[in-house]
């Protein structure tokens, strides 16, 4: 892997040139090709519950865009003219695609997971089990874990610029409400339940109900029960939008959020 990463990293010092040499091409094509397999990541966990942004995966991506030309697709019956082909041969992977279900390549899908018509961007994970629902979007080098679900209509936000910007990370377990947004970077911990309509970016306020304070913004604390509220200024003259914690997880919550194993 390090050698991979130094090829790409001099591809990018050398990006200005006219014509990209074979190297550097070769260097793209192989990380694309890793991340569709999941033996690269965008970002990973690293100790202490921290999470480590690998800043050559979006170099990588940038470099093909640049040396890549428009041409027409075709997935099935759906034609396409981009830069970036959509994986259309599920056979052997495990994961049920339900049309038109789009991934790109160099997006992961982990064996066990449901897409149901939805949109995979490149530079992408998704873990196994996890089901994406209908009209939801993974953002380009989103991190979703095992075991999650992800409503309908969900936007987990994605990032390619600037190149230190951390993508949206959510961890397994997770329960994301029908019509939400989590952008900017955010990370939802293990279990964490957005309720439906929660937008969270880096700079929405979290008020923890049940510690009656705000706590730090661009991070949703494990096993958390969201719902969208708001808290009002200090002058009393308006209220601002804010993420409420109105519990942490507990049978009852298990119970309304269990996944059903027999639709994987």
């Amino acid at each position: 892997m390090m050698e991979l990463r130094r090829r790409i990293e001099r591809a990018w010092e050398e990006r200005e040139a006219s014509a990209p040499g074979s190297e550097a091409l070769g260097a793209v094509r192989e990380t694309l090709a890793q991340l569709t397999a999941g033996t690269v990541r965008a970002a990973t966990p690293s100790a202490g519950g921290q999470w480590e942004v690998h800043e050559w995966v979006k170099k990588a991506i940038l470099l093909h865009f640049r040396h890549s030309d428009m041409k027409p697709m075709e997935s099935g019956a759906l034609h396409f003219f981009d830069k970036v082909e959509v994986q259309s041969d599920w056979t052997g992977k495990g994961a049920r695609v339900v049309p038109p279900a789009t991934v790109r390549h160099g997006a992961h899908v982990a064996p066990g997971t449901v897409l149901m018509p939805c949109f995979v961007n490149i530079g992408a994970w998704v873990g196994p089990g996890t089901m994406v629902d209908t009209w939801a979007t993974v953002g380009s080098c989103a991190q979703v874990g095992a075991r999650c679900h992800i409503s309908g209509g969900v936007g987990i936000g994605g990032v390619l610029e600037p190149l230190q910007a951390a993508p949206v990370i959510v961890e397994d377990g997770c329960f994301i409400g029908a019509r939400s947004e989590v952008a900017e970077g955010v990370l939802v911990r293990e279990g964490a339940v957005l309720a439906m309509g929660c937008y969270v970016g880096a700079s929405t306020k979290i008020y923890d109900a049940t510690r009656g304070e705000e706590i730090p913004r661009g991070e949703i604390p494990p096993r958390a029960v969201v719902v969208p509220g708001t808290l009002p200024a200090r002058d009393g003259t308006h209220a601002t939008y804010a993420l409420i914690i109105k519990k942490y997880r507990d049978e009852r919550t298990d119970a309304r959020t269990a996944l059903n194993d027999i639709l994987r």
